[in-house]
């Protein structure tokens, strides 16, 4: 599933192909996503330029002269730029044509994802306007994240998964930040010190920096391959490597479940 880092990665292979570019026309083969698309979207969309791209959360912002396309990739969507005359497949569900003679393609095998729009400004549509901050920015340190972890009895990882509390901090990234701060992600958010939760914020920033940087590797995918961004599996410390061991100490790492979803941690490192 798409996450922060994969739909950063996204914006920036993409920005130097949309902006500036004029939106020829649009084709929605089909519009059953997670929400419909507007029955009126391909005339809104059509004749607009691409002012600039943006990110909130994992929503993609294309930003037009006429209004802004809010983006959701889903669980397996894809957006890449094809050649115009290039034969849509079968799960090549979005077209615009744009005036340099090429296609953003819009791809969703499982058709979990969005294309939304807004007029007005886009972060204050409801999907957008109750979001927490974003985990790269000043706002999101240990000050933050101890002031709203007081008198909070759930686990610390289902803390920083929450969207209200910051976006964009998956599964993933939720364990393996924890595992650099050395915070087991059972811990009572409340329980812990403003100093750990500094630790914990800076080790969010430098795992979700790390991720963006190994996907801006794929960057030429975007163009004419599958416009899928490069994943962070390879770097990976503690998610998914139950019974391996720990790159720290070596004791074998534990898994359980928590919030519904699986947790990994070191006993020994993480306390």
């Amino acid at each position: 599933m798409p996450e922060l880092p994969e739909v950063e990665t996204t914006r920036l292979g993409l920005q130097s192909h949309l902006k500036g570019r004029r939106v020829c026309s649009a084709e929605v083969r089909q519009p059953r996503l997670r929400w419909p698309v507007e029955s009126d979207f391909v005339h809104r969309i059509r004749g607009a330029r691409i002012l600039r791209l943006a990110r909130r959360a994992k929503y993609l912002l294309v930003y037009t002269d006429m209004g802004c396309a809010i983006w959701h990739l889903g669980m397996s969507g894809s957006l890449r730029m094809v050649k115009a005359g290039t034969e849509p497949e079968k799960h090549d569900h979005i077209d615009w044509r744009l005036d340099s003679g090429w296609i953003l393609r819009y791809r969703d095998t499982r058709r979990f994802g969005a294309l939304l729009w807004a007029s007005g400004n886009p972060l204050t549509h409801k999907l957008l306007s109750h979001l927490g901050p974003e985990p790269l920015s000043a706002k999101f340190n240990g000050d933050y994240l101890f002031s709203v972890s007081r008198k909070r009895r759930q686990s610390v990882k289902t803390l920083i998964m929450d969207g209200h509390i910051v976006v964009g901090v998956g599964n993933i990234y939720a364990s393996e930040s924890l595992f650099l701060a050395g915070i087991r992600p059972d811990r009572e958010a409340g329980s812990i010190s403003r100093a750990r939760y500094g630790r914990l914020a800076e080790a969010i920033k430098q795992v979700l920096q790390r991720a963006i940087t190994r996907g801006g590797t794929t960057l030429r995918d975007f163009i004419g391959g599958d416009g899928k961004p490069g994943y962070f599996a390879q770097e990976l410390n503690v998610y998914g490597r139950a019974g391996a061991p720990c790159p720290t100490c070596g004791r074998p790492l534990r898994d359980r479940i928590l919030g519904q979803r699986n947790t990994f941690f070191c006993t020994r490192c993480q306390r």
